[in-house]
């Protein structure tokens, strides 16, 4: 690769939608030693987009033009609608490239531990892309805990909640299941993530999904609840009918409680045009009247507790470590069996909710894997 001479990685984009055009080219444009090179789209509006924002990029029609160039390439992103995903990550795999490939990876455990396999297989990293792990709020909340600063965790709450009262339409809230619309694979893709990252594996899936707006054909109210194999208990929500948000976080220890309310920053300061290391305010870094209060026995809205300075949202974290593990052979940030971790408790979710019931993980080295 080129990077192992000191020129800048050369990244191809397969798509210039929301994920491709507000999280990943500018993200990877900014990245110290990596390069954005080529971006797929068949649409002429975001390939004029794309050279507007990047005016060096190249620009092709389809993914097999990019990969017929694959020799003059280092990395392709996959930020496409998520039914391509896995046909995508495999034609770049068995194309030589490098793959990061936006959530979820795939739609079963199962097809994500096929596309780990055929990766180590070639040597070649494959990483899913989590940056919500890289939250304000997430980093914070993982500070505290490695702190001890709430003693045992007992309980862990997260929530993703708009208030949408009418769906928008398009892919992502598809009734089709090949499409994997709906919030559970959505949003929970990144709640899960979160909550397996700080807690480890879950041994038992409880989950309601719902759809509630008219003319909504995909899941828009969903809850998890996870027990993990440690004991702690995990209740996440995700939401477009939420009139009223709740905290994003709530955190709740033997010792202390932690509540953040609010989102971090970077997203909208993406949509904003706004890009890591631009002159102005420090960049994922929010108000101190948005940071989370951390106490015991009071409530945070009337006062109880301390305030906690949030650390800074750093999403430009992950493509540096994707372009250090490029560089030296090192793990990725995200792995694709850790994708295939949260898929199975995803999959058990889905089964929960279709049949009112708890759904138990099998645990590795406890017999076959999967859920029953």
């Amino acid at each position: 690769m080129d990077g192992t001479t000191g020129s800048p990685l050369r990244v191809g984009l397969i798509g210039y939608g929301l994920a491709g055009s507000v999280f990943h080219a500018p993200l990877i444009a900014t990245t110290d030693g990596l390069a954005l090179d080529t971006v797929v789209t068949a649409s002429p509006e975001r390939r004029q987009q794309a050279l507007t924002e990047h005016p060096r990029v190249r620009t092709v029609d389809t993914a097999e033009e990019l990969f017929g160039r694959a020799a003059e390439l280092d990395l392709v992103v996959i930020a496409s609608p998520n039914r391509t995903h896995v046909p995508l990550a495999r034609a770049a795999l068995e194309a030589g490239l490098p793959a990061v490939v936006d959530k979820p990876l795939a739609a079963t455990a199962a097809e994500a531990e096929e596309l780990a396999a055929l990766a180590a297989d070639r040597g070649l990293l494959l990483s899913p892309f989590q940056n919500r792990r890289w939250d304000n709020d997430f980093r914070t909340v993982r500070q505290l805990i490695a702190d001890g600063h709430l003693g045992d965790v007992l309980r862990f709450e997260s929530r993703f909640e708009r208030w949408r009262p009418r769906p928008k339409g398009g892919w992502r809230e598809s009734g089709d299941p090949a499409e994997l619309g709906g919030l559970l694979y959505d949003l929970g893709s990144h709640l899960v993530d979160q909550a397996l990252a700080l807690f480890g594996p879950a041994a038992t899936v409880y989950a309601e999904a719902d759809v509630r707006r008219p003319g909504a054909e995909a899941d828009d109210d969903t809850f998890i609840a996870l027990t993990h194999v440690n004991g702690v208990r995990s209740h996440l929500w995700m939401s477009a009918t939420t009139a009223q948000l709740g905290p994003r976080f709530r955190v709740l220890g033997t010792g202390q409680g932690y509540v953040k309310y609010g989102l971090d920053p970077q997203e909208a300061a993406l949509r904003e045009g706004r890009r890591p290391g631009d002159d102005g305010p420090a960049w994922g870094v929010e108000p101190e009247s948005a940071w989370g209060r951390i106490g015991a026995g009071e409530s945070p809205r009337t006062g109880g507790g301390d305030p906690v300075p949030t650390l800074p949202g750093d999403y430009p974290a992950y493509y540096a470590a994707i372009a250090e593990a490029l560089h030296d052979g090192a793990a990725p940030p995200v792995t694709a069996t850790e994708a295939a971790a949260t898929l199975r408790v995803l999959e058990a979710a889905r089964v929960s909710a279709a049949e009112a019931r708890t759904v138990r993980i099998a645990q590795a080295g406890a017999g076959e894997g999967g859920t029953r």
